[in-house]
């Protein structure tokens, strides 16, 4: 497998990783240390520290000192503005060596790698205006009174990042974090933790203030439940499974602890007979199939017209099976590896699940026999037709290139099979009736709809789901909004006397 990582790069991952607390890398209190694998080849790349509950606790000391410390807490707002678009010029500057080390870490063709990670540094410098244009609100109320809104940045936030687009997601909760004043600790998944870990190297260097922005590697089950049920924490920002946020959301709660979480997807993609069904293939595969299909937003389910059902099938089939599965720093690659032999196991006990069940596995659902003799965790992008509503292939949420096609005859139908299911993040329309698309996307329950499109995302655009798909919103002015406690102020402008216990009082008015 080719590797052509920069000297740099390479030195760098040759070191043992510590934890990154109040501006510098440390071991773990008890020096333990987990590897770090590469999804393309299965050979260890790094070894980073193993964080238990007091190196949590150490890295929340440090955020809440920071928090209150006057290189952070006394910057003015446009004084951090202007640290924030340090801070995404030098990642910038950095991006090369990111794309490599996150494709290396997670498996993504490093030409998928560029094309996600390409406008991150633009989410730091969005939210760095939105805190430049904040206005608190004045309330127009009765009587002699001035009242208005004064806000202020919650305290500490546990980010708790997923193993999919390490850098991305970890980026798009910094971002507003550190644009209301906010600090945090983030807990990378134990999979993929290389990019967090430099990009806090790299914040650093750039000036960003000691504390601002600890991270803790670890596993979930311990490093993670220690951050979320900590009761240093102020909000805890989670993406992940739709277990693993009822577990930690359900910790923070007994600390009133606000959040946000960005859960489980089943994403349905409704294709009416009026489309282009090439088209809608194009569509399908990129949204299905792109990261290997492990995204909350995969487009797992595909609802097609009747009419074009069989065209559908067939086309879609096709484009699977000549998509280029392979080393994902070779520019040929279409689709790297999933992440880890049991995510590619989870993904080939579905196959065989779906048939138990009567579904026909019209691509994939197998390891590319090209690479059968290799140590990376290759899978074919699969599709399985003829599916019922009511199996588990249509029901749970897979993560992986793998994608379920069912017949629908009436727009109520289709309508019907999207919304039938405890998931609700995302969903797409395809269709060229202007009128439908409006019609359907209102229809749909979920937090994100594309209309012949997918994937697509903006830092101005709300991000976040309904049901068991999370709750809150990423990205955007209400994510941005989410970072604060809005405290109300009432000025009594009048001088007139006052004494409540006066009885001869007129009009005493109590609230």
């Amino acid at each position: 497998m080719s590797s052509p990582l920069s000297p740099t790069l390479s030195q760098w991952l040759q070191k043992r990783h510590g934890l990154f607390i109040d501006g510098a890398a440390r071991p773990a209190r008890a020096a333990a240390e987990m590897p770090v694998i590469a999804p393309g080849h299965g050979g260890v790349i790094a070894h980073v520290a193993d964080a238990d509950a007091h190196d949590v606790a150490d890295a929340i000391a440090s955020a809440r000192r920071a928090f209150r410390a006057p290189e952070w807490a006394g910057l003015s707002i446009r004084a951090r503005a202007r640290l924030i678009n340090r801070l995404a010029d030098a990642m910038e500057a950095h991006m090369e060596e990111l794309y490599q080390l996150e494709t290396l870490n997670n498996g993504r063709p490093l030409r998928e790698t560029r094309a996600q990670l390409a406008r991150v540094p633009d989410l730091f410098r969005y939210n760095a205006a939105l805190a430049i244009a904040r206005r608190d609100s004045v309330i127009p109320v009765e009587g002699n009174y001035h009242a208005f809104t004064n806000r202020g940045p919650v305290g500490v936030v546990a980010n708790i990042a997923p193993f999919n687009h390490p850098l991305l997601i970890a980026s798009r909760n910094l971002a507003p974090t550190f644009a209301s004043g906010c600090t945090t600790v983030v807990k990378p998944s134990e999979l993929t933790p290389l990019t967090t870990l430099r990009l806090a190297e790299i914040f650093t260097e750039a000036g960003l203030p000691p504390g601002v922005f600890n991270v803790v590697t670890g596993v979930g089950a311990a490093a993670g439940k220690a951050l979320s049920e900590h009761p240093g924490i102020n909000k805890l920002v989670l993406t992940g499974g739709t277990e693993a946020g009822r577990s930690a959301g359900a910790a923070a709660a007994r600390n009133f602890v606000r959040q946000t979480l960005e859960l489980g997807g089943k994403t349905p993609v409704i294709v009416f007979d009026d489309y282009s069904v090439d088209q809608a293939v194009n569509y399908a595969a990129f949204g299905a199939f792109v990261g290997a299909g492990q995204t909350c937003v995969c487009a797992a389910r595909h609802i097609v017209h009747r009419r074009v059902y069989d065209e559908f099938v067939e086309k879609l089939a096709r484009k699977a099976d000549g998509l280029v599965v392979g080393d994902p720093f070779d520019p040929r690659t279409q689709m790297g590896p999933v992440v880890s032999q049991r995510q590619r196991e989870r993904i080939l006990d579905y196959v065989r699940i779906g048939a138990a069940e009567g579904a026909r596995l019209a691509a994939g659902g197998v390891v590319p026999a090209e690479l059968s003799e290799s140590s990376g965790f290759y899978v074919r992008p699969t599709v399985l037709a003829d599916v019922h509503p009511d199996m588990r292939v249509a029901r749970e949420e897979v993560f992986g290139p793998f994608t379920v096609v069912l017949p629908f005859d009436t727009e109520e139908e289709a309508i019907a099979i999207a919304n039938g299911s405890e998931y609700g993040l995302a969903a797409a329309v395809r269709t060229t009736d202007v009128a439908r698309a409006h019609r359907v996307a209102k229809a749909l329950e979920a937090g994100i709809v594309w209309v012949n499109d997918h994937h697509r995302v903006d830092a101005a655009s709300p991000w976040g789901g309904v049901k068991l798909s999370g709750i809150g919103r990423e990205f955007g002015q209400e994510a941005f909004d989410g970072y604060f406690d809005t405290k109300a102020v009432m000025v009594n402008t009048s001088n007139a006397p006052f004494d409540w216990f006066d009885v001869t009082q007129t009009n005493a008015r109590l609230n």
